[in-house]
């Protein structure tokens, strides 16, 4: 590998990035973002590696959710709050199913950047320049608005420290309490439509009734009153990125200290890019979204640029193929890795690949679909002997009708009462609650089977 330094992209080709029409002002944002603190720090990063290492192995699981692209002007606390609360009550469900820890990834603090599938965009015949998220431009359709400004880079900074600074007294300060936890589960299986749900919550609720009963509570078990709860994002600004890449004093690598963890897109992800150039040379761990036009040649040479001294933990590929095509896809990806002694941690996203647009006019995920994918994934690592590591959500914590389906089911009709995502439409609260509760099935099938296994 060539040696590495943090300005190197800048020689390659580039997609999915604005060209910035003042460049005085960008660089005086990319000097000053320079002087900031970075978001996060080495330690934390070395951390996540090592428990996404563990759960390529099985011995944990990967929870990652947040935002399809977080927005100025949702920013609350209380919307950072109840994203939050909807992931320890999944990383619960997950835990009790999978009988490992859970790992805690948000998309979250830092996701503000959107690819788009075209350049231009129009309405009514108005042709106008594609939003990119709010850290490029704004939503509105104007085409004052739609000139990408590099001073909301700035914004976005700020925003996501706020973000980070109160999800980390959320961890600690006594909100991630087990028993707290559960007692909001227990809330979604009270309704009839939900019943189904409620013999594994009470056997959750027997488990923690023991527990007390030895002596171990939240009194007693620090881990048990808070969580490790880690960020990442779409490295997909590279002007932003780079502005926070910090040379780390104890390990002397470079660490973007935007986020505890960054992915790569399934449309950035060119072998000779510039994002990928980035990625290669953090210590951060790195995701890689692999889609149905990934090819075996391709991944051989990410997994060596990636990965170049093949770390545990350092990888994570994230499938996106669609319900109905992960059978055509997956395997080949997975037999690649194998030939080439790759150490990866794999992950489905559900999300991607289902999206298609409602009879109403709003693009939408239905929520059968999603399961369908995830249930996919599980079968096809069952068959090739490989392990489903995680998985990997668009949702959100307050009561959206973006999703179609769920036991509390959002119908087509439904979805404009409150759709009110900038993007692409997330799982709601009660919808990733379920879903939860559907993988930790698949957990507990999974773990039944390795026994049966193991047993002979």
């Amino acid at each position: 590998m060539t040696e590495w330094h943090k300005t190197n992209w800048r020689n390659l080709p580039r997609v999915q990035m604005p060209e910035y029409t003042d460049t005085a002002e960008l660089n005086a944002v990319e000097a000053q973002l320079a002087k900031y603190p970075p978001l996060v720090f080495a330690g934390e990063a070395r951390r996540l590696k090592s428990q996404l290492g563990a759960a390529a192995r099985g011995e944990a699981f990967l929870l990652q959710g947040g935002d399809c692209a977080e927005a100025f002007d949702q920013f609350s606390a209380d919307a950072i709050r109840d994203t939050f609360k909807v992931m320890l009550q999944m990383a619960m469900i997950l835990t009790y199913g999978a009988k490992v820890p859970v790992v805690k990834v948000g998309r979250m603090a830092g996701q503000f950047a959107k690819p788009r599938s075209a350049p231009m965009e129009s309405v009514d015949g108005v042709e106008l320049p594609s939003y990119r998220g709010d850290i490029i431009n704004e939503l509105a359709f104007t085409p004052e608005s739609r000139i990408p400004d590099p001073r909301r880079m700035l914004q976005a900074y700020t925003q996501a420290a706020a973000t980070l600074n109160l999800l980390r007294a959320f961890s600690t300060g006594g909100y991630a309490d087990v028993h707290q936890v559960h007692a909001w589960t227990l809330g979604f299986t009270e309704g009839n439509k939900a019943a189904k749900y409620r013999e594994m919550a009470n056997r959750i609720s027997d488990t923690l009734d023991f527990m007390k009963a030895a002596g171990v509570d939240s009194a007693t078990a620090h881990t048990l009153r808070t969580v490790d709860f880690y960020t990442s994002h779409e490295s997909l600004l590279l002007e932003y990125e780079e502005a926070l890449t910090r040379l780390d004093s104890t390990s002397g690598k470079w660490l973007a200290g935007s986020g505890h963890m960054i992915w790569i897109g399934d449309r950035t992800r060119q072998p000779d890019g510039a994002h990928v150039e980035y990625a290669r040379g953090v210590m951060n761990p790195v995701g890689l979204k692999c889609g149905p036009s990934m090819t075996p040649e391709d991944l051989r040479i990410l997994l060596k640029k990636l990965n170049p001294e093949n770390e545990h933990g350092k990888l994570t590929l994230i499938s996106r193929f669609g319900a109905g095509n992960v059978g055509e896809h997956l395997p080949r990806l997975i037999r690649t890795v194998k030939e080439e002694g790759a150490n990866v941690l794999w992950v489905s996203d559900p999300m991607h690949g289902n999206t298609i647009k409602s009879s109403s006019g709003y693009k939408t995920r239905p929520f059968d679909n999603v399961l369908r994918e995830v249930q996919e994934f599980f079968a096809i690592h069952k068959s090739e002997g490989t392990i489903p590591g995680g998985v990997h959500f668009e949702m959100t914590g307050q009561d959206v009708t973006e999703c179609t389906g769920g036991v509390h089911e959002v119908t087509e009709d439904a979805l404009s009462a409150r759709y009110h995502t900038a993007c692409d439409p997330r799982l709601n609260a009660s919808q990733s609650l379920e879903l939860a509760f559907l993988v930790a099935e698949e957990l507990t099938s999974l773990r039944g089977s390795e026994a049966e296994i193991a047993a002979l």
